[in-house]
C-alpha cells in the first residue's frame, strides 16, 4: 500500500485507503463516488452516502464490503503521532544489496516503521518511522542497519508537516 496510517497536527478522525494496482474492475462511478464520500468522511453513514450517490443505504452496505474484502480500499482511524506520545517523525533513505523486495519485508515488520516504499533514484527503499524521542529515533536507525541487504541509511528529521492528505481521488 502507498499511504501512510497516520496524521500529525489532526484529530483523531478515520480515513480511507485506496490501494494501488487495485482491481479496477471494481471502481465503477458509484464505486468511486462511494470511496471519495468516506475520504471526506470515514464515519459518514450508509444512508448518507446512498442519498448522495442514489442508492439505496443496504446496497452502499454491500459496495462497501465489496470494496473491503478485495483490498481496493481499508477504513481505518488515523492518529496523530505527537498526542500519542511520538514527537518525532523521521522519512528515512535506505540503499540496499540483494533482494530489495526482501528487505522492505523485513524493515515493514518493524513497529515503528509505518511506511515502506520501493523507490527509483538515489535510494531504493523510503521508510517513515514515529519516533518517542531522538535516542528512539537512533536506535530504529541502528536496527534498520542491522537489516541484511541494507547498506546505508540517510534519516530527514521531520520539523513541521504542512500538509498530508489522503483525499487523492479515485481517478
Amino acid at each position: 500500500m502507498t499511504n501512510r496510517q497516520h496524521e500529525s497536527g489532526g484529530g483523531g478522525g478515520r480515513r480511507v485507503a485506496v490501494r494501488e494496482g487495485a482491481n479496477h474492475a471494481l471502481l465503477d462511478d458509484v464505486a468511486k463516488q462511494i470511496i471519495e464520500q468516506l475520504q471526506e468522511d470515514g464515519r459518514r453513514p450508509y444512508a448518507t452516502i446512498g442519498k448522495a450517490v442514489g442508492l439505496s443505504e443496504a446496497a452502499v452496505r454491500q459496495r462497501v464490503q465489496r470494496l473491503l474484502d478485495s483490498g481496493v480500499m481499508q477504513i481505518v482511524a488515523v492518529t496523530d503521532p505527537l498526542q500519542l506520545g511520538f514527537p518525532r517523525q523521521a522519512m528515512i533513505g535506505l540503499r540496499t544489496d540483494g533482494d530489495l523486495e526482501a528487505v522492505a519485508d523485513r524493515l515493514a515488520e518493524l513497529d515503528e516503521v509505518d511506511y515502506v516504499v520501493i523507490t527509483a533514484g538515489s535510494f531504493d527503499l523510503l521508510t517513515e518511522v514515529v519516533c518517542r524521542n531522538d535516542d528512539h529515533l537512533l536506535e530504529i536507525l541502528q536496527r534498520l542497519r542491522a537489516v541484511p541487504g541494507v547498506l546505508s541509511t540517510e534519516a530527514f528529521v521531520y520539523l513541521k508537516l504542512r500538509k498530508q492528505t489522503y483525499t487523492w481521488g479515485t481517478a
